[in-house]
């Protein structure tokens, strides 16, 4: 189908969801088969041992433990609310921050960074004035101590469902905000698939909205989940490979049967540009490091241009640049589990 659709299935018995634009797939969300901390969940936690060495310290969640990159004003023992901000790696602590967010498909509460903001995609001056009279009005007495971002699906929303996810959004926050006596314990659970998927992907509206049981076969998210499966990536008369180790992902460009001047800087710049939908896709990050097809430096700048042109809306990305043996190295937020390892 031609378009933007989202679909909402299962994979496993678990929940799952699947971005489609024009037939190709650009994002999935499964929910994971074990009981692990999902990103966004927020805890009451207890600090345990500084690991200054590593510029953090260990929090005990209950069933395991976080870690907490700040030190600072953190004493043992002390009670703290935390929100995992990524999936845990194996035999690694899940990584968690005090920087608490209160997200919904309209409002996002921000406690400690107190302020009213309004999506810069919302340009029409008479909607930002409607919706900031709307956000005062909802946050009075508050706003000292709590901020709020009205997201740009506000736009064409309907006013009352708007009031009603910030002042959910709102009371939720200041529920968790007080609550810091006793144990180790979950306080507001993370997002699941379907969850995501009706939160971020409705905006701009979808043209298929599709959840019965066979909104993945009848799309063929099943048939491009396969494909994932597999390191090969085609691009055209080129492809290139995607191969997590331990230590990082290496990506090699090839230019296949094409031996032609313009070759190489054709499947490179293919590369580039899809690089961050499989990345996504296949759930992988850290350190990368990519073997372009061989090429004259004087391109190099070209492909500069379109790795960041690629890469702009994709979150927290270092696109560190060349190195002296002519590889590109880059970094990527692990903000969710690698597909291989949902698939098992």
């Amino acid at each position: 189908m031609k378009g933007r659709v989202v679909a909402l299935d299962e994979i496993a018995g678990r929940q799952a969801a699947a971005l489609i634009m024009d037939g190709q797939l650009q994002d999935l969300l499964i929910d994971p088969a074990d009981d692990r901390p999902m990103p966004g969940a927020i805890y009451r936690a207890v600090a345990d041992r500084p690991m200054k060495g590593q510029g953090g310290i260990f929090v005990k969640l209950p069933g395991g433990m976080g870690f907490l990159r700040q030190i600072s004003g953190i004493a043992p023992g002390q009670r703290l609310l935390v929100q995992v901000s990524g999936p845990a790696e194996p035999g690694k602590g899940t990584p968690v921050t005090t920087r608490l967010l209160f997200k919904s498909r309209f409002a996002i509460v921000t406690p400690d960074a107190p302020g009213l903001n309004i999506s810069r995609r919302i340009r029409d001056d008479a909607a930002r004035a409607e919706l900031q009279g709307l956000a005062e009005a909802h946050m009075a007495g508050a706003a000292d101590t709590l901020g709020l971002i009205l997201r740009s699906a506000c736009w064409d929303a309907e006013p009352e469902a708007v009031a009603e996810d910030i002042a959910a959004m709102r009371g939720l926050a200041e529920a968790v905000l007080t609550d810091l006596d006793g144990g180790p314990e979950l306080l507001v659970d993370g997002a699941g698939a379907h969850e995501t998927a009706f939160r971020d992907w409705l905006d701009p509206a979808p043209d298929a909205l599709e959840t019965d049981e066979k909104a993945f076969a009848n799309n063929g998210v099943l048939d491009m989940i396969d494909v994932l499966r597999g390191p090969r990536v085609d691009l055209g008369e080129g492809h290139m490979m995607i191969e997590p180790t331990r230590a990082l992902v290496a990506i090699d460009v090839n230019t296949g049967a094409d031996t032609s001047p313009a070759a190489a800087l054709k499947v490179n710049i293919a590369a580039a540009r899809d690089l961050p939908r499989q990345l996504r896709l296949r759930g992988l990050g850290g350190q990368m490091v990519v073997d372009f097809a061989p090429m004259p430096k004087r391109e190099r700048t070209i492909l500069d241009q379109v790795m960041k042109a690629a890469f702009k809306t994709e979150g927290e990305i270092n696109l560190a640049g060349w190195t002296t043996l002519g590889l590109y190295e880059l970094t990527r937020k692990r903000d969710r589990l690698p597909l291989a390892e949902m698939l098992e």
